[in-house]
């Protein structure tokens, strides 16, 4: 639990005089209730209430106790750019007293302690990228800059320059936040856009992708502009993604490096970091349904063509070098970049999910083989979002990660998280199913 004082410390000192105390459910939906300084003690020590089922995906029913928000002084985030006087504080959900299992924050904290009991401190770096939108009288979303039309768009100067006002909000939001913006850059799809900041402990890291995709809809919709990190909101345009450069540290020492000692297949990495990789690849499959966890996703993963020439999704779980076509890419000795997850992953359960099947490899000591390549009985990724919770449903590994938070005297008869997930994304992809769509009636309506 958090201590009264520090949270009202924090307060004081940045004049905050609200505070959203803030989690998201299973799905990355962001829950909050607005809490005036005056009651931050109250919040401090009682947690803000919130009947559960009503937030959304977090293993609830109607007849369930309240679920107990309780805040983590030490992810305090004053945000004045979006309103003055406002912060964030994030924040560990309870039932009864006990952390809740179904919790995304929970989960990741439980998987960093199995990390830590191996000896690990894992590290995790993140790409957010986004497309920038209005909608128009018509319904119709069309890109925001109506002169970014360029077939080729990526980096483009014009188009950076165009988007200035916004760009600089929210990379003076980042700075002033101290979480490191170094570069924000136009995105290889017309509206797209990134903006990076340093890598942090895995826990940081996932705070500040759900703080940063709150940030950006927020200063996008001052501009009367919608920002979207829907995986694939045009069919002709590349998607966004959701990379992880993951690493690992022992002891504060990086453990991915090779060192002193050779690496026979030249990439520099110590065996620990084929482990760790080989075990990634092994669970690939499974892993999607919770890296790229909507319909839309496999939109992106399966796009065959795009106007700029690339998908830059991978569709096979192979590794290599600093080659953007592999499933995780190694720019260096230090770190792999997982690029299976977009713009729809919950970063909480991606950065389990993934280093639940990292430490897997390592436990294991499974070889990734040579580079470029993939386990041979892996296969391709999943072709749909049915096909990847099939795969989850198979994955003890990445089940485990999602059940991570689960107490070891759990009731057997309870529904795990793992099962809870899988459930939750095929009566999406079968919701999604049921609708009938333009495609469908272009192709069958006077078919027949």
């Amino acid at each position: 639990m958090t201590d009264t004082q520090d949270l009202a410390s924090l307060c004081d000192a940045t004049g905050t005089t609200f505070v959203l105390a803030l989690f998201v459910d299973l799905r990355g939906k962001p829950c909050a209730k607005l809490v005036p300084v005056e009651s931050i003690a109250q919040l401090t020590t009682e947690g803000a209430g919130f009947a559960g089922y009503a937030v959304g995906a977090m293993g609830q029913t109607p007849k369930d106790p309240d679920l107990v928000a309780m805040p983590d002084a030490a992810s305090f985030t004053p945000v004045p750019f979006i309103k003055d006087g406002l912060a964030v504080v994030h924040c560990d959900p309870y039932v009864e007293g006990k952390p809740w299992p179904y919790a995304p924050r929970n989960i990741l904290k439980a998987v960093l302690a199995q990390a830590a009991d191996a000896g690990f401190e894992a590290w995790v770096g993140a790409e957010v990228e986004y497309f920038l939108l209005r909608k128009g009288a018509d319904g119709v979303l069309r890109t925001a800059d109506t002169e970014d039309r360029a077939a080729q768009p990526c980096y483009d100067a014009r188009g950076l320059t165009r988007m200035y006002d916004h760009l600089t909000a929210v990379s003076s939001a980042m700075n002033r936040l101290g979480w490191g913006n170094y570069a924000n850059d136009h995105e290889d799809g017309n509206g797209q856009f990134e903006q990076n900041f340093e890598y942090s402990d895995a826990l940081t890291t996932a705070d500040r992708v759900v703080t940063l995709r709150y940030l950006i809809s927020m200063l996008a919709a001052e501009r009367d502009m919608i920002a979207t990190f829907m995986p694939k909101p045009f069919a002709d345009r590349t998607g966004s993604g959701l990379h992880l450069h993951m690493s690992l540290t022992a002891s504060g020492s990086a453990v991915f490096p090779a060192g002193g000692t050779e690496d026979p297949r030249g990439l520099g990495l110590s065996p620990t970091a084929y482990s760790f990789i080989a075990g990634i690849l092994e669970h690939a499959c499974g892993l999607q349904a919770v890296l790229a966890p909507t319909v839309n996703s496999y939109k992106r993963t399966g796009a065959v063509a795009t106007s700029s020439g690339a998908s830059w999704a991978p569709r096979q779980p192979t590794y290599g070098g600093n080659d953007r076509t592999h499933y995780i890419r190694v720019p260096d000795e230090q770190r792999i970049e997982l690029r299976g997850g977009d713009g729809s992953a919950n970063p909480y359960l991606a950065a389990a999910a993934a280093l639940g099947a990292g430490l897997d490899g390592i436990k294991q000591g499974l070889d990734p083989g040579a580079p470029g390549t993939c386990p041979s009985h892996v296969g391709a990724l999943p072709r749909t979002l049915v096909d990847a919770v099939d795969a989850l449903d198979g994955d003890a590994v990445v089940g485990a990660a999602l059940d991570a938070a689960m107490p070891h005297d759990a009731d057997p008869s309870q529904r795990r998280v793992a099962q809870y997930f899988a459930e939750l994304k095929r009566d999406e992809y079968f919701a999604c199913h049921a609708e009938i769509s333009a495609w469908e009636l272009n192709q069958y309506l006077t078919a027949f």
